[in-house]
């Protein structure tokens, strides 16, 4: 298995010795991804077994990652492929939103059979960000250019609508009752999709201009945000139509992925500080997990129990965080 290097751990005992910073660094291991040439690391996504699905976005490939052994697999999406999210489907496979196709693009698991899912012939350019899966089993998707988008895989039928405002969609995620949700960096708002029309309901911050970059839903069904322009964490409650919003800590906090794990405390990566946070609910603080590499970059969190995966796309490596 491939380690933190002798510099790394280096700056990792630096990084101990700050005020709040140890506990954090300890709790980190990393690997320099061992591919042939970059890769443009973007999402990750638990795979089955024990790995962990990456995008490419920069090759053109999904990436598959086994921690047991460090060893990296890339898989060759097709010619201008520029893949940006992925998930796990209800089927097993990886699913991705391939904004070099314009398409959708299911990687079976474990045959690495690709099937792509064109958007509708006529479509512009959606520059396609996330996607995720209703209660249904039908796979959501947003495109920055504007648009909101669905698969069903039952009968292979990809629809597309414009987004309200047009331009700015980005994170999507589901609930545990199977509601759908985005939000828009461009227009600061989140959205609830009507799943029987495909139609969006806008939601309003109340901060704002705070650029909603990515989405995620707790077990309660309240949607965390991770607001990019303001450099806050905020939730919206869609029960009670209530909003909280929490500044991250630091200078010039800037806020890009949102991620919650089992026990329902949201994780969000800090541009501004290089790092990750945790968030409780319950006391309200931050906890700091420190990178030891320069603009780590990390664009999405996704993980599973006791794991937080993390896609370091300034410096190609990908790190996780165990929780125990």
């Amino acid at each position: 298995m491939t380690c933190i290097s002798r510099r790394d751990m280096l700056q990792l005992a630096a990084l101990a010795a700050l005020p709040g910073a140890a506990r954090s660094a300890a709790a980190m291991q990393s690997w320099p991804l061992a591919t042939p040439r970059p890769t443009g690391i973007h999402d990750v996504a638990p795979a089955p077994g024990g790995g962990v699905w990456y995008t490419a976005q920069r090759s053109g490939h999904l990436g598959w990652f086994d921690p047991a052994s460090g060893r990296s697999e890339l898989i060759p999406l097709g010619p201008g492929s520029a893949p940006h999210g992925v998930v796990p489907g209800p089927d097993g496979a990886a699913w991705i939103t391939d904004g070099g196709r314009n398409a959708i693009v299911r990687v079976g698991w474990p045959d690495r059979a690709v099937r792509r899912f064109p958007l509708p012939a006529g479509t512009p350019y959606a520059n396609l960000n996330t996607c995720a899966f209703d209660g249904e089993g039908d796979c959501w998707f947003t495109g920055q250019g504007g648009v909101i988008g669905r698969v069903a895989p039952r009968t292979g039928t990809v629809t597309v609508k414009d987004a309200p405002r047009g331009r700015g969609p980005y994170g999507i995620c589901s609930t545990p009752a199977g509601e759908v949700w985005w939000c828009s960096l461009a227009g600061s708002f989140i959205a609830r999709i009507d799943r029987r029309t495909g139609d969006s309901v806008i939601v309003e911050p109340p901060t704002r201009d705070q650029g909603a970059r990515r989405v995620w839903s707790d077990s309660r069904g309240r949607v965390w945000v991770s607001e990019w322009n303001s450099g806050q964490l905020s939730v919206h409650d869609p029960a009670t139509q209530r909003w909280r919003a929490w500044k991250l800590p630091g200078e010039n906090p800037r806020a890009y992925a949102v991620w919650v794990d089992e026990r329902d405390h949201p994780w969000v990566s800090d541009f501004g500080a290089n790092a990750v946070l945790r968030f409780d609910p319950g006391s309200e603080r931050f906890e700091r997990f420190g990178f030891p590499r320069e603009a780590a970059g990390v664009r999405q969190i996704h993980g599973r129990r006791g794991e937080v995966w993390l896609p370091e796309s300034g410096t190609e490596t990908i790190s996780v965080i165990r929780t125990g």
